[in-house]
């Protein structure tokens, strides 16, 4: 991050509260923003990774490192009881690494357990400790198919999502449910739009997985593609996460842009901006045969979030509020 997003984020405080801050998944996409603007304002943060290697990262940036592996109770109750942290973070995934079929179903099937089981034990481990606010990621790709282009955050997750994404789905209700639903502290689930921007794969980077799908024309637009996304860059997510983190109320924020749009508007001009040649179209039929039906959904039905909760109730403000400035300035 740029010394003007860490001046902004610093100017911005309004808590003096500085407080110790346990992130799960701080080698991540978020977390490696989210490390360092939480230490810019002066907050102790303790970072898990599953990677011996990654602890040289995570220190560099300001966070004390712990190896944790996540789905096993006893190393999160453990990591968490030393740490003896106010507030947990969560942002356990396991998406990374190269698109093709069976990577990304064993990517999803770990990145459900981490919702379900993963999210457990952290809550588990957080009560035992006396966590005064637990912040957790979900994510707002499967708002309920009716009620217009845009939902705030009275929506609900889709109830009856197509049979190849059910466990995601599901896995994105128990946490959600898990984690608002707690008394004994704060409780407070993230839906981020879609990121863009460094470490997120749609970056101006040798080998960035996603951005190099767009380069070889494989991330086509599907059928109409009237499905509207809703894009936050990875900065902007971290920063929204630092605000729920300090002055966040129990309940959902969402976290995206300002401009919800329909794949068939903003994915040309990522490809533009990324100088690749425009996308190309497949019929949905196409896809809905070698992809199955959720990439059809996504592409076609799916719906736009609105974040006036998060900028009217925690005071935040986007470095990028549309991914037309955003895909021109922020992709690295």
């Amino acid at each position: 991050m740029g010394h003007r997003g860490v001046s902004s984020l610093l100017l911005s405080t309004t808590s003096g509260d500085v407080m110790k801050i346990f992130i799960a998944g701080a080698s991540g996409a978020i977390g490696s923003q989210l490390v360092p603007q939480l230490v810019a304002r002066g907050h102790e943060v303790v970072g898990t990774t599953r990677s011996a290697a990654k602890t040289g990262a995570l220190r560099a940036l300001g966070a004390e490192p712990v190896i944790v592996d996540a789905l096993d109770p006893d190393s999160v109750a453990d990591a968490v009881a030393k740490a003896e942290p106010e507030v947990i973070v969560h942002q356990l995934t396991a998406l990374s690494g190269p698109p093709d079929f069976r990577h990304a179903k064993r990517m999803a099937a770990a990145t459900n357990r981490l919702r379900t089981e993963g999210t457990d034990h952290l809550l588990a481990a957080a009560r035992a400790v006396g966590v005064r606010k637990f912040v957790a990621q979900s994510n707002a790709a499967w708002m309920e198919r009716t009620g217009g282009p845009v939902a705030d955050e009275n929506g609900r997750i889709e109830p009856n999502p197509p049979a190849d994404v059910e466990s995601a789905v599901a896995a994105l209700r128990h946490l959600e449910d898990a984690v608002t639903g707690i008394s004994w502290a704060e409780g407070i689930a993230l839906r981020y739009g879609g990121f863009y921007g460094p470490g997120t794969g749609i970056e101006a980077v040798p080998d960035a997985v996603m951005a190099e799908q767009i380069r070889k024309r494989k991330f086509p637009i599907v059928g109409g593609g009237g499905g509207v996304w809703s894009l936050v860059h990875i900065t902007d997510a971290a920063s929204a996460t630092v605000a729920a983190i300090e002055r966040g109320k129990p309940g959902i924020y969402h976290v995206a842009d300002d401009e919800p749009a329909p794949v068939r508007d903003w994915l040309p001009e990522l490809a533009r901006a990324l100088g690749a040649r425009p996308p190309r179209r497949v019929p949905a039929w196409l896809v809905r045969l070698l992809a199955g039906k959720a990439v059809v959904d996504m592409m076609t039905q799916a719906r736009g979030i609105s974040s006036e909760k998060a900028k009217r109730e925690l005071g935040w403000t986007l470095r990028y509020p549309s991914w037309r400035t955003g895909f021109i300035e922020g992709l690295g």
